[in-house]
């Protein structure tokens, strides 16, 4: 929407003038057609007129783009501050002005006394506050209730104990009704959370029980295939045709397992035979499939 040209410090250049708000150009937007306006002013025209603000040709929103060069040269102009007006006679670079009016000693501010609606400078809030506002705190009555005395009810001599402490109990009525409400709120709240988590754990622990029974079942019947295979290894083995007194075969059996989800369960049984007749022990691997899985 642009800078208010009484705000510069010196005259500005008219190139950097929006057309449509005559004043100094505010993040700058360029038509295909080579002319600029502020963005706030621009990009709404661009949307319901569809055409450049000078009559020249039909542009849309998508085609308009920034002007980053002379935005740089804007944002070293210098400019007063937002809050000239309630006094401050600072002049900064336009880059420079936001972080100065956050920190503004003239920025408005409401009196932070309960009760005072006044709205002052920042610099003045502290001289406010503690000597003319008429809510600041002066005392203690000592007429029997303990409340704090505020200045005006000093200056107006009305105070009255029972109107005061009357005040405070509804006071703090209202806000033990409004702790309460909250109190309620978050318990209902915690109550639900509570028990969306109970659910996920018990879900969890069947779960946890299911697959429990389910490998202790897997693991029964792999070692009844393993006993078998150990009787029959035992009692029918041969090597070389010759068979085998079993109190003279040593053996080596090894029986590896290997489960896993959405592949083949394999049963492979290993089984070594040293004849003592080779100079190096002779390996034999006897693969038997799973019933269940039918491999």
């Amino acid at each position: 929407m642009g800078f208010d040209l009484d705000r510069f410090a010196e005259d500005v250049d008219p190139d950097l003038k929006c057309k449509l708000c005559t004043k100094v150009l505010e993040e700058p937007l360029s038509t295909p057609c080579g002319h600029v306006f502020c963005a706030g002013c621009l990009l709404p025209w661009a949307v319901q007129q569809r055409l450049c603000p000078l009559q020249c040709q039909s542009i849309c929103a998508k085609e308009l783009h920034q002007v980053l060069p002379l935005k740089n040269l804007i944002q070293k102009l210098d400019i007063r501050c937002d809050y000239h007006a309630r006094g401050c006679a600072k002049t900064v670079k336009l880059q420079e002005l936001r972080d100065h009016v956050e920190m503004c000693d003239y920025s408005p501010a409401q009196c932070r006394n309960k009760g005072c609606k006044e709205v002052l400078n920042l610099r003045d809030m502290d001289s406010h506050m503690r000597e003319s506002c008429d809510y600041r705190p002066v005392g203690i009555c000592q007429k029997g209730c303990g409340l704090v005395l505020l200045h005006k009810d000093l200056i107006q001599g009305n105070h009255c104990c029972l109107r005061a402490l009357r005040a405070q109990n509804g006071a703090l009525q209202v806000k033990t009704s409004s702790l309460e409400k909250d109190t309620k709120k978050q318990a209902v709240k915690w109550s639900k959370r509570e028990k969306s988590l109970l659910a996920q754990v018990s879900a969890l622990q069947n779960e946890v029980q299911l697959t429990a029974l389910r490998y202790q079942k897997k693991f029964n019947q792999y070692m009844i295939h393993i006993n078998n295979i150990t009787k029959y290894v035992a009692s029918h083995c041969k090597i070389g045709g010759i068979e085998l007194e079993q109190a003279q075969r040593e053996e080596d059996l090894s029986v590896v397992l290997e489960q896993a989800f959405g592949m083949r369960e394999v049963l492979m049984v290993a089984m070594l035979y040293n004849t003592g007749t080779s100079p190096a022990t002779d390996g034999r691997t006897l693969y038997i499939s799973d019933s269940e899985s039918g491999y």
